[in-house]
């Protein structure tokens, strides 16, 4: 695979509807465009870590080890489903309960939620391990080429996630009004439970 040819590769599994876009989407209808920008870069920090590991050759060693992928594997099954079960749990709670608009959530929580979401990921460090080393020719700097892709992917998921939340937080008049934000909230929540389990079961 040439360089351009992991790029888009790249593009593809960041604008693909995975776990991030879930994650991101049950943030931004729960508290709004700045929480769920925080969630991006929580995201992306994870993004970071899994490709330190690849240029390191640790994310290898994890792809060969069965033991070691499944307690990743099974670690980011759970989160998933909990952070699921939780929205499907908002989703039914009265409205009257909040307060008008979305509700904060602190910095470091709503980080921590897009980087738990993506470091408990294993398939990334897969993905990196077969695609990244790939487009390296001969006498060109290894490190520094995977470096250069790792850092592409990073700014690819910014500017996805933070345009989807961007989106959202626009449409917030239709999406936060009661009916819609329900449905919404259930669909995401069945969504996160349904990429845990398939994370589970793969």
């Amino acid at each position: 695979m040439t360089y351009a040819g992991s790029l888009l590769a790249l593009a593809v599994l960041t604008l693909l509807p995975g776990p991030d876009v879930a994650v991101v989407t049950r943030v931004a209808l729960a508290h709004g465009r700045a929480a769920a920008f925080r969630t991006t870069l929580g995201i992306v920090t994870g993004l970071l870590v899994w490709g330190t590991l690849t240029v390191a050759g640790l994310a290898a060693v994890l792809a060969a080890s069965a033991a070691a992928y499944a307690v990743v594997r099974v670690a980011g099954a759970g989160y998933l489903v909990v952070l699921g079960v939780l929205t499907l749990w908002r989703s039914g709670r009265p409205l009257a309960d909040e307060p008008a608009g979305a509700v904060a959530l602190p910095l470091r929580g709503a980080w921590r939620t897009g980087f738990v979401s993506n470091v408990l990921n294993p398939k990334i460090g897969v993905f990196y391990t077969a695609v990244l080393p790939t487009p390296v020719p001969d006498g060109a700097p290894h490190t520094a080429t995977l470096v250069s892709l790792v850092l592409a992917h990073a700014a690819m998921g910014v500017v996805w996630l933070a345009t989807l939340a961007a989106l959202l937080d626009r449409a917030a008049r239709v999406v936060r009004r009661p009916s819609v934000r329900r449905a919404m909230e259930r669909v995401t929540g069945v969504v996160l439970v349904a990429f845990g389990l398939r994370v589970a079961v793969e």
